[in-house]
């Protein structure tokens, strides 16, 4: 009888086993197309001057922040200060990264580009908080350096399936920041 329960309990506990690499393939099925969207309609435009001055300007501007500077204006960011939150809402990158979103139609819904510190440099739509650095979307992509194209897990936002994919900015094969996308990953089948 103790035989037979426990055996009982361990073919219980393998079929939870069985069912976690078959939930883990439904999660990365996502990870091919929208890496591939990535590279073959996004990458070609991360290059663009408006992208790459953005990022330089904004590395200069935060060159010598120490972190409790980036932790004050991060704080001020998740207040809504208008005058850590303007400048990046409201610059040509955001227009740009704008007029991107609006012509992908609904493939990507929202963009954001982060520079070598981690902080927004511009965004279509607003973040939680201004400071990305101590997140995956940075982390993965700029700290690991050129080429590095991150795609994370997808996740439900207003009953659509979201996958934050994120790459490395470069000038002359040199990281200078990153760009997160939320991809709507039902629109790439």
């Amino acid at each position: 009888m103790k035989i037979r329960s426990t055996f009982a309990a361990l073919a219980a506990a393998t079929s939870l086993f069985a069912v976690a690499p078959a939930f883990a393939q439904e999660q990365a099925a996502h990870v091919k197309p929208a890496t591939a969207y990535v590279q073959e309609k996004i990458t070609p435009w991360l290059n663009d001057p408006v992208v790459i001055t953005a990022i330089i300007e904004s590395n200069k501007a935060h060159k010598r922040l120490m972190q409790e500077d980036i932790i004050a204006l991060d704080k001020a960011w998740v207040a809504k200060d208008p005058a850590v939150v303007d400048p990046v809402r409201k610059n040509k990158l955001s227009e740009f990264l704008i007029q991107k979103k609006d012509a992908s139609g609904g493939v990507i819904t929202e963009a954001f580009v982060m520079d070598n510190r981690g902080l927004n440099v511009g965004q279509t739509d607003g973040t939680s908080d201004l400071w990305q650095a101590d997140e995956a979307k940075w982390q993965k992509t700029y700290a690991v350096g050129p080429g590095t194209i991150f795609v994370d897990k997808v996740e439900e936002e207003d009953g659509k399936k979201i996958a934050q994919v994120s790459v490395t900015i470069s000038d002359k094969d040199v990281a200078i920041g990153a760009v997160t996308f939320g991809i709507d990953v039902d629109k790439l089948k």
